[in-house]
């Protein structure tokens, strides 16, 4: 056995000469300058780049087949060049194997073992092919030309381009769970219930928070244009908020109670619609209208088509039970979640990333803001339902969100009955390097450190003194201890119906 191992180095020089005797012997012509400039364009990665960036134009799978692609291009270039060549040192073919005119000059001065053109060539390609096998297919042959280009040229031995071939496509491989294709998100459903008509708003009370801005008198007339009968209250700065839309709510001849603001303003709203049993009308006056977008009023049209018609649904409203307070002198605050609550690195890495989207597209930004969050960041030791975790984030939905991993996006039903629970833990060891590789591989969601579950009743306790809570945005230093429980379809709201 050792003799044949021994030998197989030689029969390997024996294979590779007798190769470049048959390539050196090609006659000289333009298929020369093609295999030159067709090894150059690939120097450095340039030429997959370039076709990449085409493919990236076309969204759906063919973009994701070209992020696969660069993806394990990537890893067979690093492998290659940073452990391969160290391990192999290999002279590469001296100018005698070849023609002087065929000959690349200059010739590359790292080990000729294995061949990093062919290990992205062949990376690239198989990669794209995996996700778009047509695409795969077309780029085949120019994955083939540029691997035997660098036999023709005198950079690498047959053999140094078969086994960077053959890193090529076990790292397009090895990648092929990296960044999976998310399955497509379950379709809307609502639970229709009647609501008061509300005909130019005849009936309806909309509290307008526009905190403090200067255009609220601008926003209040609009809205008294879109509904003409309809009762406006604008919240001036420095007004109490829950008061303010207790007041409309309370109102003589109020059917309907409507609300202009940001998600904490709306769970206000929420929580006095369900006090005075009125169906609410969200407006999209936040930044981000969260619940608007889920309640199918993402627009104003949107919602004056659902009021006048007297379209609505049922929706389960999540309650927030808060302790702050001195140990001995606790105090206790009932909040209304109609979205989302969290405590840890989550409402940073949101914020990184609603910065970042603008310029790098939500993709790219969400990696961006998880590496720069969890860089730099620090998990926190809490107690869940009387587990005691160190956690990046704890992250609980009121309803089920979509996609099911680390960035809920969409929540296509709003009466589902459950808190959807989502930690990132830090318990492992090893945790941020863990957490930095599932990041980047975006494994998140099926590495070990994250731990989704559902529920109705969720408790948690700082290991410490106080913890830091936020909830549909609004953040609450100084907490003790929170509970959060579910009310089935405890609200009525306004949603338009799919029209025949």
């Amino acid at each position: 056995m050792r003799s044949m191992l021994a030998k197989t180095p030689r029969h390997f020089e024996k294979l590779d000469r007798r190769l470049v005797r048959k390539v050196s012997r090609l006659p000289h012509g333009s298929h020369d300058d093609f295999f030159r400039n067709l090894s150059a364009a690939a120097n450095h990665g340039k030429l997959w780049i370039g076709i990449a960036a085409g493919l990236a134009l076309v969204p759906g799978k063919t973009r994701r087949a070209a992020l696969h692609g660069l993806l394990a291009q990537g890893v067979a270039s690093a492998v290659t060049n940073v452990v391969f060549k160290s391990l192999l040192p290999r002279q590469r073919p001296l100018p005698e194997h070849l023609p002087t005119f065929r000959f690349v000059n200059p010739q590359p001065t790292s080990s000729s073992m294995p061949s990093g053109h062919s290990a992205s060539a062949v990376a690239f390609a198989v990669g794209v092919g995996l996700v778009r096998p047509a695409l795969g297919a077309a780029l085949a042959p120019v994955a083939a030309g540029v691997a035997y280009s660098r036999v023709h040229t005198g950079a690498h031995w047959p053999s140094d381009v078969f086994f960077g071939s053959a890193i090529g496509a076990g790292a397009a491989l090895v990648t092929r769970r990296w960044w999976p294709v998310r399955p497509p998100f379950p379709a809307v459903r609502r639970t229709p219930v009647e609501a008061n008509r509300l005909p130019d708003g005849e009936g309806l009370g909309i509290a307008v928070n526009t905190l403090g801005g200067s255009y609220a008198d601008q926003t209040a007339a609009a809205l008294q244009e879109v509904f003409p009968k309809a009762y406006i209250k604008e919240v001036q700065a420095g007004e109490d908020v829950d008061a303010e839309i207790q007041a409309v709510a309370r109102r003589e001849g109020i059917k309907a109670l409507g609300v202009w603001g940001g998600d904490g303003t709306v769970g206000t709203a929420a929580a006095a619609a369900v006090e005075h049993s009125l169906p609410l009308l969200v407006l999209p006056g936040g930044t981000l209208n969260h619940f608007a977008r889920d309640a199918g009023t993402p627009t104003l049209q949107a919602a004056v088509d659902a009021a006048t018609r007297g379209e609505a649904a049922r929706a389960d409203i999540g309650h927030v039970a808060v302790e702050r307070g001195l140990p001995d002198d606790p105090v206790r605050q009932h909040l209304t979640m109609l979205n989302t609550a969290s405590i840890g690195l989550y409402p940073n890495l949101v914020r990184r990333r609603e910065q970042l989207q603008p310029a790098l597209g939500k993709p790219l930004a969400g990696v961006v803001a998880m590496f720069r969050t969890f860089a730099a960041g620090t998990p926190s030791t809490l107690v869940v339902d009387g587990v005691r975790h160190k956690l990046w984030i704890l992250y609980v939905g009121r309803g089920r969100y979509y996609p099911r991993d680390h960035a809920p996006l969409v929540r296509p039903v709003l009466d589902d009955g459950v808190l959807d629970l989502r930690m990132i833990t830090a318990d492992e060891s090893f945790a941020r390097l863990r957490l930095l590789w599932a990041v980047l591989t975006g494994t998140v969601a099926t590495s070990g450190i994250t731990h989704l579950r559902e529920a109705t009743r969720i408790r948690v306790e700082p290991a410490g003194p106080t913890m830091v809570l936020a909830v549909d945005g609004e953040v609450m230093p100084g907490v003790r201890a929170v509970e959060f429980s579910v009310q089935p379809g405890g609200l009525v709201y306004y949603t338009p119906r799919e029209q025949d």
